[in-house]
């Protein structure tokens, strides 16, 4: 067993993180500089500070780390426990592109889980690790808040909506083969690299990213009229009492008329506004078995 084998294995002190060439230091602390000016405190400068090391390797190492505490007058332990706290920072050299595969519940039911599966497959790589060529980071991750696209996958925090495992195999070789790969929606894609340095605040130079970064999805705009009310209820999504998404009463009521107000016993949906206890608890002073006793 080496010296170093050695320390690792008894849990001693790694060796002082390496420095930035000079070259580099002198330009990250000017970008440190601007970042942290955008804060009364320095302190809340910290996540931006990781993303712009992480621009710079490509992941956060412990050079990056003791960076980031150089420059607030923190301790790299603090620094430490945030950088692995937040997934979006990496603790290890990763691909160019970070290709992450959705498998919480929805995206999982939809063909998520399957997709993973073929990736890894297909790439000869397992979870959080890259192919040979540097090129692609495969990760499963948790929900990106696109339930209405499922299945999702995500290369650097672009949106790839309604995936299968044929359309994932391809994306992931033109991505290695250095082909155009576009978003279903956002902005156009870059290296994880840039989305890093993006992230850390600064501009985004990319050709019309800014303006196809807003605004919602049309699945989600669907699904946010039909919840106010706004268009046609699909005729399946009917409540226990003939209501629908966005009526204000049941469909068996009159127009004008008083809404139905049910009777302390009448059983009650999950899409019943709650009663007061004493309507609800048979056990309540003032509930329904009181009523009886008068």
């Amino acid at each position: 067993m080496t010296a170093s084998n050695q320390e690792v294995s008894l849990g001693m002190p790694q060796l002082p993180a390496p420095a930035y060439p000079a070259d580099v230091l002198a330009r990250l602390e000017a970008d440190a500089k601007e970042v942290i000016a955008r804060y009364p405190g320095s302190r809340s400068a910290l996540l931006p500070l990781l993303h712009l090391v992480q621009s710079e390797e490509g992941f956060v190492s412990r050079t990056g780390m003791a960076f980031c505490a150089d420059q607030l007058g923190l301790t790299t332990a603090e620094v430490t426990a945030v950088a692995t706290f937040y997934t979006m920072y990496r603790r290890r050299p990763s691909g160019d592109y970070q290709v992450g595969v959705c498998t919480n519940t929805l995206c999982a039911v939809m063909g998520g889980d399957a997709i993973f599966d073929r990736l890894k497959d297909h790439l000869g790589v397992g979870n959080d690790e890259t192919t040979e060529d540097g090129k692609v980071t495969l990760e499963h991750i948790e929900c990106n808040a696109a339930c209405d696209f499922a299945p999702v996958v995500m290369v650097n925090w672009e949106f790839f909506d309604n995936q299968t495992p044929e359309s994932a195999t391809r994306l992931v070789d033109d991505l290695i083969a250095g082909r155009t790969v576009e978003p279903t929606r956002g902005a156009p894609l870059c290296t994880y690299k840039e989305t890093a340095r993006i992230l850390a605040g600064f501009p985004d130079r990319r050709p019309g990213a800014v303006e196809a970064s807003g605004g919602a999805g049309a699945a989600s705009l669907v699904g946010l009229k039909l919840a106010k009310g706004e268009g046609p209820s699909p005729a399946r999504v009917v409540g226990p009492r003939g209501e629908t998404p966005g009526d204000a009463q049941p469909r068996d009521t009159e127009p004008g008329a008083a809404p139905h107000d049910p009777s302390p016993t009448e059983h009650l949906s999950s899409h019943d506004a709650p009663q007061k206890t004493s309507a609800s608890d048979p056990e309540h002073p003032a509930g329904p078995a009181a009523e009886e006793g008068e």
